[in-house]
């Protein structure tokens, strides 16, 4: 059985449905079984119960799993709510410790964790850190492990690109929080999926892998990429990154937050990586940016 943690999200998903199209024995973790089920059903994957915040639940959940794959994100992401732990070092960092501590004692031969592109233990932004703590948990176990650093990824369900195309089809402009000329590298999610999947086999290979695109573009060509995909032609209206700071200090207090001005931040940031040596471990060469749209929106 191969578990996956954070399954019937964005990423976690793709990575059931890869490894259903395999035949394998997939079971999603959850922490919200009754909201989850009808998703995780849908996926055609069973479902256990466990919460990365409850230690003790972990070990039954990892029970009888030959691999274990953590995609997990806290359902606030990206905005922090401290107040109920959502966040990024309660879930990437803590939460990735006590599952691999729990997978290693149940006996699971691989660990799978999808870490980000830009993780380091001196890095300015507390998700990198975070990240990077969750990876250091990892190698300390000594468990067979994969390290998936993604760049920027995109896809059906993503909540970034997903939202520019969401005005574009009742706005006759998309905004545009800054200058859109931060760099990031598209990797479309099903690529991601792949490499994932192909980690958690047993003889996958050991290290940390970073993921992105063939392309390096700004978020400016991105978007406007997108927008002709869909046949549709629309000016790019850029706001300061202060508007919606301002408006995410006070947004952030709602019991279910849209925005805080770490998430515009996180939004915000350059997404770079080198994929030398996953391409070389993986024999996998990541879709251009038009490819992967037209797998979807066309």
């Amino acid at each position: 059985m191969i578990l996956v943690a954070g399954g019937s999200g964005f990423i976690g998903s793709a990575v059931v449905k890869r490894l259903l199209q395999d035949g394998s024995d997939v079971a999603v973790m959850t922490a919200h079984p009754t909201r989850s089920r009808p998703r995780i059903k849908g996926l055609g994957a069973r479902m256990v119960e466990g919460d990365v915040q409850d230690a003790a639940s972990l070990g039954r959940a990892a029970e009888g799993a030959r691999a274990v794959i953590q995609c997990l994100t806290f359902p606030t992401f990206p905005v922090e709510k401290p107040s109920k732990g959502y966040t990024f070092d309660e879930y990437d960092h803590r939460g990735t410790e006590r599952l691999v501590k729990a997978a290693a004692a149940a006996g699971a031969q691989r660990f799978v964790f999808c870490s980000g592109s830009g993780a380091a233990p001196d890095a300015d932004k507390v998700w990198h850190r975070a990240k990077w703590a969750g990876e250091e948990a990892i190698r300390a176990t000594g468990i067979g492990h994969a390290i998936i650093r993604p760049s920027w990824v995109y896809g059906p369900e993503d909540r970034a690109l997903n939202r520019f195309l969401f005005f574009a089809r009742f706005l006759p402009f998309v905004p545009v929080i800054g200058d859109g000329r931060q760099r990031v590298q598209p990797v479309f999610v099903e690529d991601v999926a792949e490499a994932m999947a192909r980690a958690a086999r047993p003889e996958g290979p050991d290290g940390t892998f970073e993921i992105g695109g063939p392309e390096v573009l700004s978020m400016n060509e991105v978007i406007r990429s997108a927008l002709d995909v869909m046949g549709k032609r629309r000016a790019l209206v850029h706001f300061p990154a202060w508007m919606p700071k301002l408006a995410g200090f006070f947004l952030q207090a709602l019991p279910k937050p849209p925005l805080s001005p770490d998430a515009v931040d996180f939004a915000t940031g350059d997404a770079l990586a080198d994929t030398a040596s996953l391409r070389q471990a993986f024999d996998l060469e990541p879709r251009p940016l038009r490819r992967g749209l037209a797998a979807y929106l066309s």
